[in-house]
């Protein structure tokens, strides 16, 4: 099972789940953490080879890494704590996994923050993946991770958020982080269907004016999907929650207290 943490609330019935990103841990996430269990209880996960969440080295070279048993993943966790609902915050590939649940669990689903939202991967994107496949089994994995954070957070306000992703994408080692990388093969046909399906699940888009990958499609999504909304945050890169936490905090407060009441 993932590694993970929970924070109880003493009065508030209402969980807020936290999924972070590939590279990433539930560490990325301490500009939340403070705010947010003053109001909820709180789940922060690891996702398997992230953080705490390590595998044994049979589990590492031998179990099958798509985004169905990475989704099962969290929703084994769910289900141990006796979770019947909560309300999912994601960031960047996070998203990905809590649109994944959401389509194969809707009624786990209350509603979903999505931060920095992969919805579909531009030309330039595609260029970084097939970079990466060609040399992830030669250079360094963290060289082409700080080479991917660079690129999709260029300016120099977004110098916090490479620094944070990469701090924590040091506890991955090279052989996980291939495993991972091999995921973006699956996600073109995935996020196609995602554009194309509204589940009308309560869902908030929170994305940075500054995060060039990424935003242009969610605009468009939003438009289409009749229960989403987007909060736009300028001067903002990929990882909102970081750059901009004292408003993404109230915003996302608000909004899942307005989702549960």
């Amino acid at each position: 099972m993932l590694n993970y943490t929970t924070h109880l609330h003493k009065d508030s019935t209402t969980w807020v789940t936290f999924v972070h990103g590939a590279g990433g841990s539930s560490s990325i996430w301490f500009k939340q953490v403070r705010e947010f269990t003053k109001h909820f209880n709180v789940l922060l996960l690891d996702l398997r080879g992230h953080g705490n969440s390590k595998p044994s080295l049979k589990r590492v070279f031998s179990e099958k890494y798509d985004f169905d048993s990475i989704t099962h993943d969290i929703v084994e966790v769910i289900d141990h704590l006796k979770i019947e609902k909560s309300h999912f915050i994601g960031i960047s590939l996070g998203t990905v996994l809590i649109r994944n649940l959401a389509e194969k669990y809707p009624r786990k689903v209350e509603s979903m923050v999505m931060g920095g939202a992969i919805m579909k991967l531009d030309v330039r994107f595609k260029f970084l993946m097939g970079f990466g496949r060609v040399f992830k089994n030669i250079i360094p994995y963290l060289w082409l991770y700080r080479f991917f954070t660079f690129i999709i957070m260029p300016d120099s306000n977004h110098r916090e958020s490479r620094s944070v992703l990469v701090r924590e994408a040091k506890k991955l080692y090279q052989k996980e982080f291939v495993k991972w990388f091999r995921l973006s093969s699956q996600i073109n046909p995935l996020l196609r269907f995602f554009r194309a399906v509204d589940l009308k699940i309560p869902t908030l888009y929170v994305m940075g004016g500054e995060d060039y990958l990424f935003l242009p499609s969610v605009k468009k999504v939003v438009q289409r999907q009749s229960t989403s909304s987007l909060l736009l945050i300028e001067h903002c890169g990929h990882v909102v929650n970081v750059e901009q936490s004292k408003l993404f905090n109230d915003v996302v407060i608000q909004y899942v207290a307005d989702m549960s009441s």
